[in-house]
């Protein structure tokens, strides 16, 4: 169950279908983002592939001497593209195909417009998902909620998107969906009708104990997406932003120019690879042994490297170092910047505290070390507003909590109207009221005694003792003690075994700490693959956007601007 496989494996097939000589890519926005992922632009051209261009470009030449493969999502505009360029060939000969299941009646409106006789192939590849990670799929999609509802054209793109991943993976599941939230019921049924309907593509071999997807809703553990992050991946995508794998690092003080936008991809980049899932403290330490091994190998003089400042300054004034490591010099900025936004934003004391309020239920101490952060001038606006919405969730129904005077001390900071609006949103989001599970204060005797021992133990690290509700879900899911109360199956049939093959997909979107979770579950339990998928792939400010707009509180710009950019969905 590897998702980056299978969405290479179908990019592999198309190119080698068509045979040897040299072509065009021809993709749509989408299936850009989803190849661009898992292959780079050096790994195609070696491939034979010499052009990358987009369907709906204008300033297309015609090159009647290349054949074109053409990865398209098969939305009415897309057709619409296809049917303009098969009565117009700009190409020698067309190798089609889609990224999820096309109409018959689509198919005869394209034959009745290739008059030239110009398409030589038209198939279906279900490569219809981001793959991020091996174990973590995005569907890229923001704002997917309007108050406790579906928003309709997000349904139908989630659909394509899950079904797609399915029959990627090979897997026809039984589905499990989350009770209190009437969208995963929807999504649920919306992905078993299409199982139904298209039953021949969903004929796989059985397995033992058939695969099992799980629809889980955000809003069933607000908490998690607003904490900050110390392993490497989700560091970088909560402090800098991880978009398809790309940083901007533009706003990075003295940046030289190439490096204003990095690529982090596990697929090609070792070190990457290797340090996702590692502490920050453990990657200061592993950069700095990278850069003792290229230095020994250096003859002259051995500088000493003690903090990020020196790294830095030395990959500066060794061009020939730069050329010879275009990946340390990327990671040390990475990692400097990074460090220096923990050092600017006193985000260890921040973290420290918003993991008390997660995992600790001592009401007295929260509110007093919540109360002095906000006091300090150097706590950004953001992490105020975070600290004020995690003890909010946390104490939500506390006989004394003083939520409206840390709304009043968040006013006199001067944090903007929109964040204070952030604050009520959240609780309405993914308050008391609307979750299913017990995210803060476990009833059942095993969680309590769990809890009970976490305290005597202590924990090797303050910053990473928050566990997201996803481990406890899917720890209950693997033993087979799931409630069917809180999580029920959709028909009649339920599974007997423990499962094997477990698809995850979170309605609002997933977190890097959640994939973390995933991986260390796959790891330790032996005959256990999970895969976890998200409508997007949140840090704090995405999540916020998400919560604003699924409440009704984002303001007309933000929603045309999500509305604009969906607008081509099927």
């Amino acid at each position: 169950m590897n998702v980056t496989l299978a969405v290479k494996q179908y990019i592999s097939k198309m190119i080698e279908s068509s045979g040897p000589g040299m072509k065009v890519l021809l993709m749509d926005k989408e299936t850009t983002s989803i190849v661009s992922v898992v292959y780079t632009q050096s790994e195609i051209l070696q491939k034979e592939v010499y052009l990358f261009e987009r369907i709906d470009s204008q300033s297309r030449d015609s090159m009647k001497h290349l054949k074109v493969i053409c990865f398209l999502r098969p939305t009415k505009e897309n057709v619409q593209h296809l049917i303009q360029e098969l009565r117009r060939p700009k190409y020698s000969v067309y190798f089609i195909y889609f990224s999820n299941v096309i109409s018959k009646s689509e198919i005869k409106v394209l034959a009745e417009a290739d008059e030239q006789e110009v398409v030589a192939e038209v198939q279906e590849f279900y490569g219809d998902f981001i793959a991020v990670n091996p174990h973590l799929f995005s569907l890229n999609l923001q704002g997917v909620a309007r108050g406790r509802s579906w928003e309709p054209s997000m349904l139908s793109r989630c659909t394509q998107g899950l079904t797609s991943v399915l029959l990627a993976l090979k897997k026809c599941p039984m589905i499990r969906y989350q009770l209190s939230s009437d969208m995963s019921k929807r999504l649920a049924e919306s992905v078993k009708q299409i199982i139904t309907k298209e039953y021949e593509l969903f004929d796989f071999r059985k397995t033992e104990v058939p695969p099992l997807l799980l629809i889980l809703d955000r809003s069933d553990d607000a908490i998690t997406p607003l904490l900050n992050q110390w392993t490497y991946q989700a560091m970088v995508h909560e402090l800098l932003g991880l978009n398809n794998n790309r940083i901007d690092l533009s706003r990075v003080p003295g940046i030289s120019k190439d490096l204003k936008e990095v690529v982090l991809s596990a697929e090609n980049d070792e070190f990457y690879a290797n340090n996702l899932y590692l502490n920050f403290g453990e990657i200061g330490t592993n950069i700095k042994n990278l850069m003792e091994d290229f230095q020994k190998k250096r003859p002259k003089g051995q500088e000493k490297l003690e903090s990020i400042s020196d790294m830095k300054a030395f990959v500066d004034n060794y061009p020939q170092f730069k050329k010879m490591s275009g990946t340390v010099s990327k990671h040390v900025t990475v990692v400097g910047e990074l460090s220096r936004l923990v050092s600017e934003r006193k985000l260890m004391e921040v973290s420290e505290v918003e993991q008390e309020l997660a995992c600790q239920n001592d009401h007295s101490n929260a509110q007093q070390v919540v109360r002095r952060l906000l006091q300090n001038p150097r706590i950004s606006e953001l992490d105020a507003v975070r600290l004020v919405m995690l003890y909010a969730l946390r104490y939500e129904r506390h006989s004394s909590s003083i939520l409206p005077s840390l709304m009043e001390d968040l006013n006199r900071r001067g944090v903007s109207e929109r964040h204070r609006r952030m604050v009520q949103a959240v609780v309405e989001y993914g308050g008391k009221r609307i979750r299913g599970s017990d995210l803060i204060t476990p009833t059942d005797a095993v969680s309590i005694t769990k809890q009970f021992f976490k305290g005597l133990k202590g924990v090797e690290n303050v910053y990473t003792q928050h566990q997201p509700l996803l481990h406890d879900t899917l720890d209950q899911l693997i033993k087979g003690r799931l409630k069917d109360s809180q999580f029920p199956y959709l028909g009649a049939s339920s599974l007997r075994d423990r499962p094997q093959d477990i698809m995850v997909f979170i309605i609002g979107g997933a977190t890097y700490e959640e994939a973390l979770t995933v991986y260390n579950l796959n790891r330790n339990t032996p005959g256990v693959r999970i895969v976890l998928g998200g409508s997007t792939i949140q840090n704090t400010k995405s999540f916020l956007e998400e919560v604003m707009l699924a409440t009704g509180q984002s303001s007309g710009s933000d929603r045309s601007q999500v509305a604009s950019r969906h607008s081509n969905r099927r």
